[in-house]
């Protein structure tokens, strides 16, 4: 996504946000929607402007007046995008649909379908869930919420929907299949192995507790004072108005690992509350959430090398998180401009991409604080190597060195000299070159190979004598 693109719908969002606040849901509704459109794979847009969708019509379920008759035309326009595969032409469209009625199911699922076929799988997921609040029944929805979820590692949801179709259809063979399959395959990531024979008897077991409705494991008792979980959802259903009771419901969900839960619950408190540290709150989980499928994704990856789809969908998660993170830091930046850590991990995800002129000039920010001088440097020096410009990258290295030491930080420690000395060589100062391989290796014999690099140099000045 173009830095221009991210930069304006972040400026829509922050209008649209101070909109809500005042109750301002046009306006609001306008900004948020200009902010998916702008930057569609972004999912805290599409769910903040469907929480003031909602909003404006007082959450009546239904939209407005006479909504079915003035959504004909949006009907026609996204069945004709459909029908020729113009995702992009079904996702505006659906979406200028849902500011009529953001509960209808089809709409919500046709920009889940947009955003599933453009690989922007966590809206796409946001997007059947809402379609299937609307019509739970619906079985090629529900199917096709459980397989992104299961492409994403997210086992525990990807099952709950096949049960659901399990049970609207009995005879489903291939929702039988999969929730034989998946709970196995989640028993064994959490390590239920251990206790079982074989994998058959962690399918035994996953079946039954299907086939039953009920789990291996004791219900908690939920007397007030017993369940701290349970206590917090009393709490929020007697005061549903205020962002604290959610809050604090959230905080329990990520302190236990439950983050599409945590997720949840923070997006009630940033419907009711329009507040941007609710946001960065909700940013954090699904950056998480992220990370935790990324993880999923790389243990797949590693269990079968040769699995290409599996390959695939590791590199693509991966390009993911550090485009989302990209937009979050970005955001924040501008929020807290002296933050210097922050501008330190925005441009480290820009060397991630390559992208050498946006990291630089953050890092230079970032190395005037001394707790990131010497990293700050041996980074810049990185980025300067990355954009071909030797001179100013061995200076940077040369401040560096004079910074760190192999006590505290070792590893910078021999990358800083590693790479002084590969430019010294690319430049034929062989002695300078030898100076640096012989830093490293008093303190860390093994580095790469600089061994090698160093014998070879030690080798050539023989031949020359």
């Amino acid at each position: 996504m173009h830095p221009d693109k991210n930069k304006i719908a972040a400026d829509c969002w922050k209008k649209g946000t101070e909109a809500l606040s005042k109750q301002n849901w046009d306006y609001a509704i306008e900004m948020f929607f200009q902010a998916a459109m702008f930057v569609p794979d972004n999912l805290n847009y599409r769910q903040t402007l469907r929480g003031a969708e909602r909003k404006k019509y007082g959450d009546n379920g239904s939209g407005a007046r006479m909504a079915g008759m003035r959504l004909m035309k949006v009907r026609g326009q996204a069945k004709k995008a459909r029908m020729t595969h113009d995702w992009d032409r079904l996702d505006r469209v659906a979406e200028e649909g849902l500011q009529v009625n953001p509960w209808d199911g089809q709409l919500n699922a046709d920009v889940a379908e947009a955003c599933s076929q453009r690989g922007f799988d966590e809206c796409a997921i946001f997007g059947f869930q809402k379609a299937i609040e609307a019509d739970p029944d619906n079985k090629p929805w529900n199917k096709k919420l459980a397989a992104l979820h299961e492409s994403r590692g997210n086992y525990e949801e990807a099952i709950n929907r096949w049960r659901h179709i399990y049970k609207l259809d009995p005879k489903d063979s291939e929702a039988r299949t999969k929730i034989s399959g998946l709970e196995a395959s989640s028993a064994m990531e959490r390590g239920g192995w251990e206790d079982a024979k074989s994998t058959q008897d962690i399918k035994k077991t996953a079946y039954d507790e299907h086939r039953t409705g009920r789990s291996a494991v004791p219900d908690e008792p939920l007397g007030p004072g017993m369940s701290q979980e349970a206590d917090l959802q009393r709490a929020i259903r007697k005061d549903p108005a205020s962002k604290d009771g959610y809050l604090k419901l959230a905080d329990f969900y990520r302190r236990n690992k439950q983050l599409e839960e945590a997720r949840e619950a923070l997006q009630k408190a940033l419907e009711i509350s329009g507040d941007v540290n609710v946001r960065e709150q909700m940013e954090d989980v699904e950056l998480d959430l992220f990370r935790r499928n990324l993880e999923r994704a790389k243990d797949a990856h590693q269990a079968d090398a040769a699995d290409e789809t599996a390959k695939k969908n590791h590199a693509a998660l991966a390009r993911e998180l550090v485009h989302r993170e990209i937009e979050v830091f970005s955001r924040r930046v501008e929020r807290y401009p002296q933050d210097m850590k922050l501008k330190f991990e925005l441009a480290r995800r820009f060397m991630r991409r390559q992208e050498w002129k946006q990291a630089i000039p953050l890092l230079q920010q970032a190395a005037n604080d001394t707790r990131l001088q010497a990293e700050g440097r041996l980074q810049l020096a990185r980025c300067f190597i990355g954009d071909k410009k030797s001179t100013l990258a061995h200076r940077q290295l040369s401040l560096a060195a004079e910074l760190l030491n192999p006590q505290d930080n070792k590893s910078a420690f021999c990358e800083t000299h590693y790479l002084l000395g590969r430019l010294e060589e690319e430049a034929n100062h062989r002695d300078a070159a030898e100076k640096h391989y012989n830093e490293i290796i008093a303190y860390d014999y093994g580095y790469k190979d600089a061994i090698e690099r160093l014998e070879r140099l030690q080798g050539e000045a023989g031949e020359a004598e």
